[in-house]
């Protein structure tokens, strides 16, 4: 195993730097401490590297305007129905970002934070940890929050993601990863990947958000047996795609099979995934995003099942309990 390290840049005064880390496989995963961020995962090609998830042409693009491709996501990731938490008998109101409802954990999310990392190599397997403190009324959430994740890199091809926090007062907390995976390597869509999901309910949405649980059975949503998602796709949200909280019934939770016979196993602490098929890309050359064709990769964002009506008690981190997530992306090749 070996390690690089490359500062890159700075922002508010902190160095940003690249680390990448290299298996005795040749596979290869680069990551980012703004954003506590997954850049790239690269496995062996024949006599090149395939990057298998979508990333970025370069580093400094990921702070020049937000994009959550491969960065931890929270303190809430996706979306609360509305901004106001009814805490007991307070009521905190916390920014909205679309429309009347709080999405990603307000625009100065955890994704757009400066981590300090470091760096552990074990017989098999090399680890870097980022830690961050979120102050208490950033982002109009109440606490001081310390986050932990940790990536580890293994002899056998498996990425694990550990995120971990502490808070000094009750507040609401659910975050995860946002990497979008693309197993036929860039400039591909996700339509030959075939999905096998271990799960038997779905969140059906209105208004992009989910009104509770419905069984999978006899829907676009039945993965149990694996489906090839270009098959699929046009059934869900007029043809736009997914972008559905699935609940899951044991911890190995996904299998995915690119065209290109690559493969990724996912095995997860979390009881649900939300799952987006990058329905927002264009493919148009705009902007940093441009390079992405629609479904150009898909998230399985690991969390707890998110918060439906006014019950957001799922997703209330209270102190003295700490929050464990882990994930683990196991690839073939």
């Amino acid at each position: 195993m070996t390690l690089t390290l490359r500062k890159y840049g700075e922002r508010d005064g902190e160095f940003l730097y690249e680390y990448v880390l290299t298996n005795h496989n040749g596979m290869r995963v680069t990551l980012m401490n703004f954003g506590a961020t997954l850049e790239k995962v690269e496995v062996p090609s024949g006599d090149h590297l395939v990057d298998v998830i979508l990333s970025l042409k370069k580093p400094e693009d990921y702070a020049a305007e937000r994009n959550l491709l491969g960065s931890t996501v929270g303190r809430i990731i996706g979306r609360l129905p509305g901004h106001v938490w009814h805490s007991g008998k307070r009521l905190l109101d916390l920014p909205a970002g679309e429309g009347p409802n709080h999405i990603h954990g307000g625009l100065d999310g955890l994704d757009r934070q400066v981590w300090t990392g470091t760096y552990r190599s074990e017989k098999s397997q090399d680890t870097v940890t980022f830690t961050y403190l979120d102050p208490d009324g950033h982002n109009q959430f109440p606490g001081n929050v310390l986050v932990t994740v940790s990536y580890t890199l293994a002899d056998d091809n498996a990425v694990t993601y550990s995120i971990n926090a502490v808070t000094d007062q009750m507040t609401l907390f659910n975050p995860s990863n946002h990497v979008y995976f693309a197993l036929d390597g860039p400039n591909t869509t996700i339509e030959d990947t075939t999905l096998t999901m271990a799960s038997d309910y779905y969140g059906p949405l209105k208004a992009h958000m989910p009104l509770g649980w419905t069984s999978v059975a006899d829907s676009p949503f039945d993965f149990r047996n694996g489906q090839r998602l270009g098959d699929v796709l046009q059934k869900v949200l007029d043809g736009a795609g997914f972008d559905h909280p699935f609940l899951l019934k044991n911890d190995h939770a996904v299998r995915l099979v690119g065209a290109s016979g690559r493969a990724m196993a996912m095995t997860t602490t979390a009881s649900a995934l939300v799952m987006f098929t990058g329905n927002h890309f264009r493919g148009d050359g705009q902007g940093i995003l441009g390079h992405f064709k629609p479904h150009a990769g898909l998230t399985l964002e690991t969390q707890v099942a998110p918060a439906a009506g006014l019950d957001w008690s799922g997703v209330t981190l209270m102190p003295g309990r700490p929050f464990n997530l882990k994930t683990k992306w196991a690839f073939t090749f």
